[in-house]
């Protein structure tokens, strides 16, 4: 019996591409320091997956998107304290 290895690439598609690459960045030592990163959209990022990504982001409580211009945000947050 022949078996042959195939060999899958997952190709993450754009939205995926944006979340990982902002994780990434808001997962830097110094940026959880000052709990603040400023993101610009990449040319290779679909305009659609990035506002959804923002959109996701803005929504969720403790997390402020402020945008600098349609291309350029600035996202803040704060830790929580349990009492």
């Amino acid at each position: 019996m022949n078996q042959s290895a195939t060999n899958i690439t997952f190709v993450p598609n754009s939205y995926e591409h944006v979340g990982r690459r902002i994780q990434k960045m808001v997962s830097d030592p110094k940026v959880q320091k000052h709990q603040a990163v400023r993101i610009t959209r990449r040319e290779d990022e679909a305009p659609e997956a990035w506002e959804r990504v923002l959109q996701e982001l803005d929504e969720t409580d403790g997390i402020t998107v402020e945008r600098l211009d349609q291309d350029c945000v600035h996202i803040e947050w704060r830790s929580y304290i349990d009492f």
